[in-house]
């Protein structure tokens, strides 16, 4: 989670020599990546705001909320041996943002992905993956990681597989993040769910490892050279994840092993903090090797439905001089008393049925809050990010979730777990919101 103030998401911040030899962006022009102005007319028409589904915790699931081909695409990243088969790339929990350089539009991609053989995530994986661009378009390619690792697989910047490289006082890899092999999953354990940010001058990928971990939880690295690394952990993570240990995930989780999951970060000036699923947050110390408080975090303050349902993937964008917390929920559904379907963010129960895994929103003067009520952003865009890029455009990521839903249905899982962009509308001071854009809804006009 990067800065957004109206807009203007794209700051001017020194590229490292090594990735601005990858890119080739002396070619681009130094006037491209100039964002929108952060001025915004009093005179100018936004899209109005919907108003929220009563009774709160109900799901908005018109078409003008879904990725379509008239606001949405799937990123051409470069292949990988892995990949040539699909002829795409496999993603979950896709990652986008656009950091501006030198003047210059840096565009990066990451996410989850999976190993050949494997039709998910685990019970293993291989790792992290990065691709970067001049453009939101293309070309992507992954990171050229051949100099600092020629043996591997081009644009993997970190895995449990790079344990070797540890070395005193220099951790790349802890015991905690270490393959494992039991009798039931055999080779376990994955990094899940990563962002990549640049703050201070310095690269950073915020990832989680997953349930089939040691432990199960979110984790820092920090490069010690460009973009495509050599990254190591922060010293926060030599023992454990961030946060506190708690009782959660899948029963085959060893007691103590599970913390928050997700982890992602938000800077704004000079300040970071660390965000969790569950709610949580924290700032991080000024050298960045851990956070300040690392137990009894503090809880962004929320309006919560009733019941609360499991959410996951917490984000922080700010834009408009307002705070987003976006999160995903699953949108289940269920049958009303007149027969008729229910969709709503209820928890699991009898009679529901996971349908879209959305992204929902809520919106704060603070970034700790108090945060207004959620609504629904994007169908089946759960697990995502906000992001503007080199003109000034909204976006948000999406994936298609495989696991569950409509998606996992057989005559779409092919078309699942992508790595999607869609257009994204702001409803302007005032209104405050952000949605999927929306059909006939998509761009401001001068009043």
């Amino acid at each position: 989670m990067t800065n957004s103030d109206n807009g203007s998401h794209l700051e001017r911040r020194s590229l490292l020599a090594g990735f601005a030899g990858f890119l080739g962006v002396a070619a681009l022009p130094a006037t491209a990546a100039q964002a929108a102005p952060t001025e915004v007319s009093s005179m100018r028409r936004y899209p109005s705001n919907w108003p929220g589904l009563e009774p709160y915790g109900l799901a908005d699931t018109r078409l003008d909320l879904w990725p379509r081909e008239d606001n949405s695409f799937v990123l051409p990243l470069e292949l990988r041996p892995r990949d040539e088969e699909r002829g795409q790339v496999w993603m979950r929990d896709t990652y986008v943002n656009c950091f501006v350089v030198h003047g210059r539009p840096i565009y990066v991609a990451t996410g989850t992905t999976r190993v050949p053989g494997l039709d998910a995530a685990g019970p293993w994986n291989d790792g992290i993956f990065v691709w970067v661009s001049p453009s939101l378009r293309g070309p992507w390619k992954l990171v050229d990681t051949t100099g600092i690792r020629p043996g591997a697989e081009k644009g993997k910047v970190w895995s449990p597989e790079f344990v070797g490289e540890n070395r005193p006082g220099h951790t790349v890899v802890a015991p905690w993040q270490e393959y494992w092999y039991d009798d039931r999953f055999g080779k376990r354990g994955q990094a899940w769910a990563p962002e990549v940010h640049y703050f201070r001058g310095t690269w950073y990928i915020v990832a989680c490892m997953g349930d089939h971990s040691r432990k199960v939880g979110s984790f820092m690295l920090v490069s010690e050279g460009g973009i495509e690394g050599p990254y190591r952990l922060v010293e926060g993570n030599f023992d454990k994840p961030f946060g506190d240990s708690f009782i959660g995930g899948p029963n085959f989780i060893e007691p103590g092993a599970y913390h928050h999951i997700d982890g992602s970060l938000y800077t704004e000036g000079d300040d970071a903090w660390l965000v969790l699923h569950n709610h949580l947050y924290a700032k991080f110390r000024d050298d960045m090797e851990d956070i300040v408080t690392t137990s009894n975090l503090p809880q962004f303050q929320q309006m919560p439905y009733s019941p609360e349902p499991y959410l996951e993937g917490a984000y922080v964008f700010k834009h408009g001089g307002k705070y987003y917390l976006l999160q995903a929920a699953w949108n289940r559904t269920s049958a009303n008393p007149d027969g008729s379907t229910r969709y709503a963010y209820d928890p699991p129960g009898p009679g529901r049925t996971q349908y879209q895994y959305d992204a929902i929103v809520a919106v704060s003067d603070n970034f700790e809050g108090p945060y207004s009520k959620r609504w629904t952003a994007g169908v089946g865009a759960g697990h995502n990010n906000f992001f503007v890029d080199r003109s000034g455009q909204l976006w948000a990521t999406f994936f298609r979730n495989p696991n569950f839903g409509y998606w996992a249905d057989p005559s779409r899982v092919a078309d699942a777990a992508v790595p999607g962009v869609v257009r994204v509308e702001w409803t302007g001071p005032g209104g405050d919101r952000l949605y999927v854009q929306r059909r006939n809804h998509g761009h401001t006009t001068s009043g």
